[in-house]
């Protein structure tokens, strides 16, 4: 257990904002700190990055602040993840005493669905795959949900239930962008448009503005705070691959590593944990994540979530806030993922709060299945 909380989290505006990226990350960090009981004179180190890369130093300068301690580590959707390890050995270590992990992005008021730059004639991509014209990331995520559904003898439906599962929780949560949208059937999924076999865009994560933050502190200075602390209990990452092409078997991850070693420092078992917050781009993403967590074995993942069990009520509390199916997906979600299992271990969650939650993990997931971060978080109510 590492000596240090998460002490504020805040969401900036969500949806199509007509915002810049640094508007939006100075919404975020300001609610943040304000939620914490603190301001922009107090932090000391400040953590950020972006879809097309983003430097901590752009949005420092924006702010007006000049940290002791940075990073700007680019691995998609899981650092954000891997930026609360860094921030707590950072604070343990005395380089730090309140950081501030942020993101945002203006992707749908920007127009843009790309999350990948001017290729690189030189990597493993340009050279075995990119001739095939492939979508990124989507080609590569459906490649590994037709090459899943195959060898545990399922089919779409199956994997739909994940959509209908996100798109129930997020009718319970005012920010999320399908909160009017009304539930989702496994129908609706398989009938919306086929974006790349067998995923369709239903099975997709969403195209939004948005981000979010989170003030971390050691555990100490958080006592003399406004809010509940919650404590990082564990952390744990690996990084696999940037390229399909290295990897031998598609559908196995990282993720098992880094939720491992995550749940040992916290000394728990999967099995202790109240709520999960999981990163969603696609639907296969979670089916991928809950067998590496070991919740289930190989090829059991879409029997797991059958049934209603990740949905409201379900014994399996999974992406409370709708995920990026349903909630908000501004190109990368780790961040938010923070905020939401923040919430729901404060007891703040509203309507789709899981009554009792003490603990909560949280596990991003970056590029083509390429990074995996896992953070262990405890309740200090």
């Amino acid at each position: 257990m590492s000596g240090v909380a998460i002490v504020g989290a805040a969401e900036c505006d969500l949806g199509v904002t007509g915002r810049s990226v640094l508007g939006l990350q100075t919404q975020a960090i300001t609610r943040a700190l304000d939620d914490a009981g603190l301001t922009l004179a107090d932090v000391d180190g400040l953590a950020a990055t972006g879809v097309s890369r983003f430097s901590v130093t752009q949005l420092a300068d924006y702010l007006g602040v000049q940290p002791r301690w940075g990073d700007s580590t680019f691995a998609g959707g899981s650092a954000f993840e891997m930026f609360v390890a860094r921030a707590a050995q950072a604070i343990e270590a005395g380089q730090a005493e309140v950081v501030v992990i942020s993101f945002a992005s203006n992707q749908r008021s920007a127009r843009s669905r790309s999350l990948a730059g001017a290729s690189d004639q030189h990597t493993l991509e340009a050279q075995f795959e990119s001739p095939y014209d492939p979508l990124y990331p989507l080609s590569y995520y459906a490649m590994a949900a037709r090459a899943y559904l195959h060898r545990a003898g399922r089919d779409r439906a199956a994997l739909a239930e994940i959509a209908v599962a996100a798109r129930a929780w997020a009718l319970l949560n005012p920010a999320a962008y399908r909160h009017e949208a009304g539930p989702l059937t496994i129908a609706d999924v398989l009938d919306a448009p086929m974006i790349s076999s067998p995923l369709t865009a239903a099975d997709c994560c969403l195209v939004t503005d948005g981000g979010g933050a989170v003030v971390v502190t050691s555990a100490e200075r958080a006592r003399d705070l406004p809010r509940p602390p919650v404590h990082v209990l564990g952390y744990g990452e690996r990084t696999t691959n940037t390229s399909m092409t290295t990897r031998p078997v598609i559908t196995e991850t990282g993720a098992s590593g880094a939720a491992a070693d995550a749940l040992a420092a916290a000394d728990l078992a999967i099995a202790d944990i109240d709520v999960l917050e999981l990163y969603d781009s696609f639907t296969i993403t979670v089916a991928l994540t809950l067998e590496e967590l070991g919740l289930c074995g190989r090829g059991e993942a879409l029997d797991l979530v059958a049934d209603g069990a990740i949905r409201p009520g379900g014994a399996l509390p999974l992406n409370t806030s709708g995920g990026g199916l349903s909630y908000c997906h501004p190109g990368q979600m780790g961040i938010l993922l923070l905020v939401e299992a923040v919430r729901q271990l404060r007891g703040e969650a509203g309507a789709r709060q899981v009554p009792g939650a003490r603990t909560a993990l949280v596990h991003g997931t970056g590029g083509i299945l390429s990074t995996h971060a896992t953070v262990v978080l405890g309740a200090d109510r």
